[in-house]
């Protein structure tokens, strides 16, 4: 017979066992009920209400005339609430029920659909809905529950293109972008930000605090009650030293020239601060806003003209290097002010004929007449004896291949062209060179910045400020946060008679020479035109100038740039005069020489009518 009886020992190790998984579950059961009732109350707690942040508006930007140039303004989005669709076959009837009002693929938006009640997270399926698709979601609303429209604030620039290479434009947040920010409670992965221009650079200051909306739903993703909203706190307002009047010349003119390329920068040469600011071709901010992205918001067949022509577009000078050339030739002493040279159309070097724009030649032409007229024959012969390396030191001088130092990314150089600078590619300088040299051409090039930089110069006497945009920040609730100050970085030093008689050289190119397009009455024009000879097509014009009212210091310089436009003189020269004309009408009225303010001075651009908006997915 078998003895069944169990060892002592067995029976021990099971009652240790059992003891050991009593107090297991009796842990698990004090855990789950005592200790962890908080965190599942929050999570129940959470199940029935739901969280639509609400993105704060951005600071206002607003031109130094206090013109508004960018804004925000109401916009309504569609939001689906976990909930109110739960299993496919459901999702799947909201999703062609929407589809068509919305104008979208049926597919994509059962997709966002499925996403959303997966994390059951609520999300934003279309935004700045139009009236008409406002009224047919409201009735859609009483057949599916668990959408809804709420208004947002979204931004909006009046005037379209108007000042869009210096302004920016904002977009949806991309991977880069929420590698970066991903830590910051004041975004998340649908935030809108800078992209570009100012509107990157000063980001933590244009965006405000968001704020949102706590909602209480069901178990259907309905809408039960509003439980609490918490303002948003706005950012704060930029002002800039853009004078509204001035900024609508340029762009005017830069859109009527022959070609619709080119730039226009004006600067106050008392301190740097940037008076109109314009690149062409240009682009709409508020296509960005509407789509979040650069791609989505352009035409079909369109690309982003995000080229900077003012910062980023290196050019030949062409004649208005003759004022570095003119400072040069003065400075070395080497030239006599009334020492005449003769100009019969070209300039034999030897090996090689060189031809003055002029076919028929100036005659006998000395200091002021060699400038006033942009006689190259003269240039040739007074920049020769000069020396190349003496043009090449007062280029540097000028500032020449040196960024200006303005608060934008990606800003261009330009090139010093000259001995030194070639015997560093070791390679030989030749008489022809240094001809070219002196004329600005050759591997010279130059930014419309430089060029406004240069101008600037002259008119102040020889400071180069670094040039600025921004006037003043103040936040929503009034306090000043930042003020722009001038700020010198470096100094050209000539001879008061010399510049004395650059001046007086400029001053005839108006009065009586190739810049008479840019006379204006009641203000003394300084200008020099310039025509850069181009390989791959129509020349370009150039035009630099400023001008004094009475006998206050200059308070405008301009630099104009007409791609392809032939002739500083007719395509250039011009868009100036409206550009200081603009700037300076009320220092034009006080001075009692014009009553009436001149008829094609446009006022400030008015902001462009809004289309229809589109739905933003």
């Amino acid at each position: 017979m078998i003895d069944r009886q169990i060892p002592q020992e067995r029976l021990e190790l099971v009652w240790v066992l059992g003891y050991c998984a009593a107090l297991l579950f009796l842990f698990r059961l004090v855990n789950l009920q005592v200790l962890g009732a908080a965190h599942y109350r929050e999570i129940a707690e959470r199940n029935r209400t739901q969280v639509i942040a609400q993105a704060a508006p951005r600071g206002r930007i607003f031109s130094s005339d206090e013109v508004a140039l960018a804004t925000s303004r109401p916009s309504f989005s569609l939001i689906y609430f976990p909930g109110g669709a739960k299993t496919n076959a459901e999702i799947e009837r909201l999703a062609r029920a929407l589809a068509r009002p919305l104008g979208v693929e049926y597919e994509e938006l059962r997709n966002r659909i499925f996403r959303a009640a997966s994390r059951e997270k609520p999300v934003r399926l279309a935004e700045n809905l139009p009236q008409r698709i406002m009224l047919a979601l409201s009735e859609l609303k009483a057949v599916y529950p668990g959408i809804d429209i709420i208004v947002e604030a979204r931004r909006y620039y009046p005037f379209g293109p108007y000042l869009s290479h210096l302004m920016g434009y904002i977009g949806k947040m991309d991977a880069k972008d929420w590698a970066s920010r991903s830590r910051d409670k004041n975004y998340s992965m649908d935030s809108r930000l800078g992209k570009a221009g100012l509107e990157k650079m000063y980001e933590k200051e244009l965006r405000g605090k968001d704020g949102g909306i706590y909602l209480e739903v069901d178990s259907r993703g309905k809408l039960n009650r509003v439980l609490e909203s918490r303002k948003w706190v706005p950012g704060a307002d930029i002002f800039l030293t853009i004078n509204s009047k001035a900024q609508a010349a340029a762009e005017e003119g830069l859109v009527k020239s022959i070609s619709g390329k080119g730039a226009v920068l004006a600067l106050d040469p008392r301190s740097g601060a940037v008076i109109a600011f314009a690149s062409a071709p240009d682009y709409d901010p508020n296509m960005f806003v509407l789509s979040g992205s650069e791609k989505e918001g352009l035409p079909a067949g369109k690309i982003l003209p995000e080229f900077n022509v003012a910062l980023q577009g290196s050019y030949p000078p062409g004649s208005i290097f003759k004022i570095i050339t003119a400072a040069a030739v003065l400075e070395s002493g080497r030239v006599g002010v009334d020492e005449k040279f003769l100009c019969p159309g070209y300039y034999d070097a030897g090996s090689r004929v060189f031809k003055c724009w002029n076919k028929k030649g100036h005659g006998a032409v000395s200091f002021i007449d060699g400038l006033a007229n942009s006689c190259d024959v003269y240039f040739y012969y007074t920049g020769q004896r000069a020396g190349a390396l003496t043009i090449e030191k007062y280029a540097r001088a000028f500032r020449l291949g040196k960024p200006s130092g303005i608060a934008l990314p990606d800003e261009r150089s330009g090139n010093v062209f000259g001995p030194s600078a070639r015997a560093a590619k070791k390679s030989y300088w030749f008489i022809g060179d240094t001809l070219n040299l002196a004329i600005g051409q050759g591997e010279t090039l130059m930014t419309p910045m430089q060029a406004a930089g240069m101008i600037a110069a002259v008119a102040n006497g020889g400071a180069f400020h670094r040039p600025y945009y921004v006037d003043r920040i103040v936040k929503s609730d009034g306090q000043l946060f930042y003020k722009g100050e001038p700020e010198t970085l470096g100094r050209v030093d000539l001879k008061p008679s010399t510049w004395a008689l650059i001046r007086e050289g400029l001053h005839s190119v108006v009065l009586e020479g190739t810049g008479q397009m840019a006379r204006i009455t009641g203000a003394e024009m300084y200008g020099k035109t310039g025509t850069a000879q181009n390989p791959q097509g129509k020349d370009h014009a150039w035009f630099v100038a400023y001008a004094t009212v009475g006998d206050a210091p200059s308070k405008i310089a301009v630099a104009v740039l007409v791609e392809h436009g032939l002739h500083g003189a007719s395509a250039a020269a011009p868009i100036a005069k409206a550009v200081i004309e603009a700037a300076l009408s009320e220092d034009l009225k006080a001075q009692n020489k014009r009553p009436e303010a001149p008829a094609d001075v446009p006022g400030p651009p008015q902001p462009a009518q809004p289309e229809q908006a589109e739905v933003e997915l």
